[in-house]
């Protein structure tokens, strides 16, 4: 594409499609007069907008009401936003599964699938798991890959802005791998990779606990937990994408382990896996003392990580997801601990979308790529992937 001036006509028609579109998808159908009036443009001008925007399959003239027809006469023509002209994916990789959500370009979800992946399974084929699940989805759902317009992708680990996983230490592999990459092969379309905490919090910020708060940390509560942060409704991923790191404290001089502070014997718990931390928590609740005192160190350290983030970040709000939320006593000792230590303590809650969370965060990516695109001037002239 070649420059663009401060008059060329190709930029002022991308502010108005812009403009008209953003419009349109703010109302189920709207009138040429109406949309003149929401927008400011010349009739002329919004006539000409809507007949490109007709012509390129996002704007669509919505069916007459026969019965108004016959008491007024004609009526006048109504267009609408094109949801079902494309579709989004947003996509989850964890140790004990992947899953796939789809939407159309509003956002609202047309289907999921999800399929169960071994913790030990290498990268590859995790990969092509996630594959095939994409694959039975857009199969069930009836939608080609040429439709879609853009795939958002929550992953652990810390993720650089080209989707390589820097560092990743829950999957085998994962460290150094350009999934990216390896999942633009399999897409017409860009690919956005995120941290799995970062699109939960994103997730929560759309549709869970966190609509009403652009202050707020998710903490992805497990075996070595993380955190993701909106600050001011805007994802804060630190100057090298590692913002949120909790589970990395306890290098900072206190050096007991998961697998140290949830042993109910003298000796580590091993396996260290969900099941093993669910029977030790269960334990505890039938009356165990070494298990008692084993979850008690655990929610403690939990407790302390979350603590240091929020005396950092002074959020409205902590959303608590991950498997360790759906345990017994996870929420009390945090309430306690951040009474003691901030000044304004933030109210903590359980995620509202559960194991639901990452996709529905990464089809939130997803949809934000397309709403750059087609909804702001900048977005039309910007090239992304």
């Amino acid at each position: 594409m070649g420059r663009l001036t401060g008059g060329d006509p190709s930029l002022l028609r991308r502010i108005n499609s812009a403009v008209v579109l953003h419009a349109l998808r703010a109302t189920d159908c709207a009138t040429l007069t109406e949309i003149t009036q929401v927008t400011g443009l010349s009739r002329p001008t919004v006539e000409g907008v809507v007949e490109g925007l007709v012509a390129a399959g996002l704007v669509v003239e919505a069916a007459a009401d026969e019965s108004a027809a016959r008491r007024q006469g004609r009526p006048a023509r109504r267009f609408r936003f094109r949801a079902e002209a494309g579709h989004l994916l947003g996509l989850e990789i964890g140790p004990h599964r992947v899953a796939a959500v789809l939407s159309a370009l509003d956002g609202r979800v047309v289907g999921s699938a999800s399929k169960d992946v071994d913790e030990t399974a290498p990268a590859e084929e995790r990969i092509e798991r996630l594959r095939a699940t994409v694959a039975d989805l857009l199969r069930r759902a009836g939608v080609s890959r040429a439709s879609l317009r853009a795939v958002g992708v929550g992953s652990p680990g810390i993720v650089e802005a080209d989707g390589t996983v820097r560092l990743g230490t829950a999957l085998p592999g994962w460290t150094g791998l350009a999934l990216g990459d390896r999942l633009r092969r399999s897409f017409k379309c860009p690919v956005i990779v995120e941290n799995d905490a970062n699109a939960a919090a994103l997730a929560e910020h759309w549709k869970g606990a966190g609509t009403d708060s652009d202050d707020l940390v998710f903490v992805m509560a497990g075996l070595s937990p993380g955190a993701g942060s909106l600050i001011g409704g805007r994802l804060h991923r630190g100057f090298g994408g590692a913002a949120g790191e909790i589970g990395a404290l306890h290098l900072l001089g206190r050096e007991m382990r998961p697998e140290t502070l949830l042993s109910t014997t003298d000796e580590p718990l091993h396996p260290l896996d969900e099941q093993a931390v669910a029977t030790v928590f269960a334990l505890a609740r039938d009356g165990d003392a070494r298990a008692g005192a084993a979850v008690e160190r655990f929610l403690q350290r939990l407790v302390h990580d979350v603590a240091a983030l929020v005396l950092a970040l002074d959020p409205e709000l902590v959303v608590v997801g991950g498997w360790a939320a759906g345990l017994d006593g996870v929420l009390e000792p945090l309430r306690r601990e951040l009474d003691r230590y901030c000044l304004r303590p933030p109210n903590v809650v359980l995620s509202m979308l559960g194991d639901s969370a990452v996709a529905t965060g990464a089809l939130r990516l997803a949809l934000d790529h397309v709403e750059e695109e087609l909804f702001t001037p900048e977005g039309s002239v910007k090239s992304r992937r």
